[in-house]
């Protein structure tokens, strides 16, 4: 029976493919490409019964049915929620993270939390970065993104065109590394970076930065998604189309509209960050960066209410992953919370959950898996 309705899908999806007048040649491959993708998972279901292949797998951030691939470009969840945190050697900021495959059974979400010292500056540099397609692309953007940042000869000078030349780098260079890849792999960033007075907040994706200023919750990155009027102009400027597949997707396929990776639609889904600074000043209390697992769930406001009362933010950032899981987020879950100390201790700080301060970091690097 299982067989009988797997050929009547595979027939009926074909009826549809030839049966569709197609309005350009880039549309009719994309949905071949895909048509394709559908067959070949059909083909794996039955080997699977057959005991033929060990594994298939369906990536639900991409929309698409991806072919048969082997354990090791995927990273199990087999450990539960894990956080940390920090406090940068000048007492300027603290910091605090939390981060939790959720419900479902891998993780394709990193962070990268690092206090470095570049030209005798204290620098934090912390970031989110959300997988599609498996793992390997956000593990990449963790491991170099900020290396190649610190590393560039302008980072201090002109701290933004050294990010935006550090997140194209990475990419093209992630790109280089998958060329014996049979399969496409993306991530999102969300990113802060502390110099001086200085916070500038990178992002591409749908990862998101907030902050709070004065009490207010602020977004200080917009997501990219492709409906964004000005994002399917650009698409579209470059040969793309946006079309509805359960949400709006680049080519039906990619449900945001810049990442780092997606080999197949790097012509339309770009890794130009956008890029916003604000002064560290003591109306700035603290930022949040998180993978969308939160922010399905939560919104700005809720997340620097409930932040707000907590001054140790290792709690507060595990307290916003729990609320999260609690309200039926589906995807895996990562937060990032930064305490700017002048603002605390100019307001006369909140109520520390659970232990004492974090410990003092100096040049330090924490990162998941």
């Amino acid at each position: 029976m299982l067989f009988e309705n797997v050929n009547r899908i595979i027939e009926s999806n074909w009826g549809l493919l030839i049966g569709y007048r197609f309005q350009n040649r880039l549309q009719l491959l994309l949905v071949v490409f895909r048509f394709f993708s559908l067959l070949l998972f059909l083909v794996s279901i039955k080997g699977i019964i057959a005991g033929e292949v060990d594994s298939c797998w369906v990536d639900g951030d991409m929309g698409y049915l991806n072919s048969v691939l082997s354990s090791s470009n995927q990273v199990y969840a087999e450990d539960g929620p894990v956080s940390g945190g920090g406090l940068s050697q000048n007492g300027k900021f603290s910091y605090g993270y939390a981060s939790s495959p959720g419900k479902r059974s891998s993780m394709e979400d990193f962070y990268e939390t690092r206090i470095d010292g570049v030209e005798g500056e204290i620098v934090g540099l912390f970031g989110v970065f959300d997988g599609h397609g498996g793992a390997r692309a956000a593990e990449y953007v963790k491991q170099n993104l900020f290396s190649n940042l610190i590393n560039h000869p302008k980072f201090i000078s002109d701290t933004k065109s050294a990010i935006a030349d550090a997140y194209n780098h990475t990419d093209s260079e992630f790109l280089k590394s998958e060329n014996t890849q049979n399969r496409d792999a993306g991530s999102t960033a969300s990113t802060a970076i502390l110099v001086g007075d200085r916070l500038l907040v990178a992002n591409v994706g749908d990862s998101r930065a907030v902050i709070c200023r004065g009490g207010n919750a602020i977004a200080v990155s917009r997501d990219h998604k492709p409906d964004q009027t000005d994002e399917r102009q650009r698409i579209e400027d470059a040969g793309g189309f946006v079309m509805w597949a359960g949400t709006w997707r680049v080519g039906g396929v990619l449900a945001v509209s810049r990442a780092f990776g997606d080999r197949l639609l790097k012509q339309y889904v770009v890794a130009d960050p956008e890029i916003q600074e604000e002064k560290v000043d003591s109306s700035l209390e603290f930022l949040i960066l998180a993978s969308d697992g939160l922010w399905d769930v939560v919104t700005n406001e809720e997340a620097v209410d409930m932040t707000k009362p907590i001054d140790d933010p290792e709690q507060a950032a595990k307290r916003l992953l729990h609320e999260a899981y609690q309200r039926g987020s589906a995807d895996n879950i990562t937060c990032v919370v930064v305490r700017f100390l002048a603002a605390s201790r100019s307001h006369g700080g909140g109520t520390t959950s659970q232990g004492s301060n974090p410990p003092q970091a100096g040049n330090t690097s924490h990162s998941h898996p």
